[in-house]
């Protein structure tokens, strides 16, 4: 389960930041007795300190209070592609939405069982990873080589333009990218990207509305990833 650094393993590092140290001290026993370093941070400047500081490989952000941690959300994201996991007491479609269009890469409300959200780390973390198989040091390339999808570096390029993309993002991406011209339903996509047992299912959508955004000139008429209506996506190329 370790994360490479200079050729050698080490426990993938978790960031949690939350104001209520009694529930981020609990989550942070149960994520080190699977395996894991856990960092703590009960306010938005030292988590974004922290952040830039070690690196993590996930951060497990608290959305209250709503405006401090949206903004935290924003500056993590804007620093990076780290996958997120956003917690929130407020479990309404609004916030849901939000989260997703922002970038998270889950979202669970709270209060929670912290054996869950080990489990929700563990399958974000496989996904970030990409354990689908993928070809290290491969790349795809649209005609003209606009958009280039580096495997190996795990990021898509545009024009020679680093893209924004969430971990999840670029997986949808280069789960279609791999078979150009090809539909996958969406149960094939699904199948490729997702773990067993979250919510991305339920996502799906959003995600490729938010992948649109940041590869297509137009979203609303993309070149890229196209919907097969009725049965799912294609990559064109």
């Amino acid at each position: 389960m370790g994360t490479h650094v200079n050729g050698h393993a080490r426990e993938p590092r978790i960031l949690i930041i939350d104001r209520d140290d009694d529930s981020s001290f609990l989550v942070a026993t149960c994520l080190r007795e699977d395996g894991y370093a856990v960092l703590r941070a009960t306010d938005a400047e030292e988590g974004l300190r922290i952040a830039a500081e070690s690196e993590p490989d996930l951060v497990l952000l608290d959305l209250s209070p709503k405006r401090v941690g949206l903004e935290v959300f924003r500056r993590l994201r804007m620093a990076g592609d780290v996958p997120i996991i956003i917690a929130s007491f407020t479990g309404s479609e609004t916030d849901r939405t939000l989260a997703l269009e922002l970038g998270a890469d889950d979202y669970v409300l709270k209060p929670f069982g912290p054996r869950e959200l080990v489990a929700r780390v563990n399958a974000v973390l496989r996904r970030s990873r990409c354990v689908c198989g993928l070809r290290r040091g491969s790349t795809a390339s649209v005609p003209r080589g606009e958009l280039e999808i580096d495997r190996s570096a795990y990021r898509a390029r545009r024009a020679g333009r680093v893209l924004p993309l969430t971990p999840t993002e670029f997986r949808i991406l280069e789960a279609l990218a791999r078979h150009p011209g090809q539909i996958l339903t969406r149960a094939q996509l699904l199948e490729y990207v997702a773990s067993e047992g979250d919510v991305f299912d339920r996502t799906l959508d959003k995600h490729i509305a938010n992948l649109r955004k940041k590869i297509e000139d137009d979203p609303a008429r993309p070149r890229y990833v196209l919907t097969v209506f009725g049965v799912g996506y294609k990559y064109s190329a």
